[in-house]
Parts: structure tokens; sequence; C-alpha cells
């Protein structure tokens, strides 16, 4: 069993157009307190982001976010997290979310959020840590994705192992069990692309 006790959260500097993405980042939030969890983000106060960080703050949880310096003004830094920490640039914000934190979920969100989730991956894939990665998926939002991690196993650009780091799950309630029960694959991206 993984231990967590901080978990980095990315998901949309908006709210979506569905509002059961802004209950469900509640929901979540909710279980953070519940589980004494330390919610790591982007430091923003918009979107899923600042929904989240107000949920975990009204309800008596910990909050640290990360945020560039140059998005600051435009993400509207969140003032009444636990902790804020500006940093210089975005390479800055993702290097000191994923080592803060022992665990990643991606919430809906956009460009940003797949940056982050895709960069996370392929730390996970070169063996650079060893920490679980899942997308929550509410309204299949994130199917196409799943499918195309799939077909880039059928077409042999990722391994099984590889493709097993993304993990997903469409049940609020099962993020935090699933990502407790990870383990981590013992091959590598090379395994099978070796002569």
């Amino acid at each position: 069993m993984n231990e967590l006790r901080s978990i980095c959260v990315y998901c949309g500097s908006a709210s979506g157009n569905d509002p059961v993405y802004a209950r469900d980042a509640v929901t979540l939030a909710g279980l953070f307190i519940e589980n004494k969890i330390r919610l790591v983000n982007g430091g923003g106060s918009i979107g899923l982001m600042g929904v989240m960080a107000d949920a975990i703050m009204e309800g008596g949880g910990e909050a640290t976010g990360v945020i560039p310096i140059s998005l600051k003004q435009k993400e509207v830094a969140h003032k009444g997290m636990t902790e804020l920490i500006v940093v210089p640039d975005m390479h800055s914000r993702k290097l000191m979310m994923v080592n803060m934190s022992d665990a990643f979920i991606a919430l809906p969100g956009g460009f940003g959020t797949m940056d982050e989730v895709f960069e996370t991956l392929t730390w996970a894939q070169l063996h650079l840590h060893r920490k679980p990665i899942i997308l929550y998926n509410p309204n299949g939002f994130y199917d196409l994705l799943l499918a195309q991690a799939d077909h880039m196993v059928k077409e042999g650009f990722l391994n099984i192992s590889s493709r097993a780091l993304l993990m997903s799950t469409s049940d609020v309630y099962r993020l935090l069990p699933k990502l407790m029960s990870f383990q981590p694959p013992t091959s590598d991206k090379w395994t099978h692309t070796r002569s």
C-alpha cells in the first residue's frame, strides 16, 4: 500500500460546461480532508483548481500551490491556501509539484493539464519517479486519450508496462484506493525495443 500524504491534482483553470466537474472536485476535496491528505496544485484561484482549493481550505484541510511568477496575475494566485510558492517558470513549477507529491490525479482540463500529465508520465516511464498517476474520467472525458494510448501500444510505440502507468477511473471514490494499491512495473520502456 502506498502512503499518500500529499497528492498533486492537475486540472483546468476553467470549470468546464458540466457542473459535474466542479461537484466532483469538491467531493475529492472532502476525501482528501477525511484521509488527511495535503493538496498540491498549480496555485490558481480560478477554474477547477480554485474550486478544489476553496473546498479544501473551507473544510479545514491543507493545500500547497506552486505558481510561476508569469501566471501569478493571469491565473489569479490563490491567497487562501496553507502555502503558496512562487517559482520562476513552468519547468520549476512541474518539478516542484512532482517532488512534493506522493501521487497524481488529473481532473478534466486542457493543454496545461495534458502537459503536466504527460511530463509526469514520461518521468515515471524513465523511472525518474515511481509514483502513481490516474486520470479521473467523468462523462468519458478522457476516453479518446485512453484510446490513443491503447493505439500507441497496438502500433508498437508504447509497451504494456508503460501503458499501465496511466490508470483511470470514472468513479471519484475509486481514485484513492487505486493510487494506494498501485505497483510500479518492473520492466522499463526499452524492454521490448532492444534487439
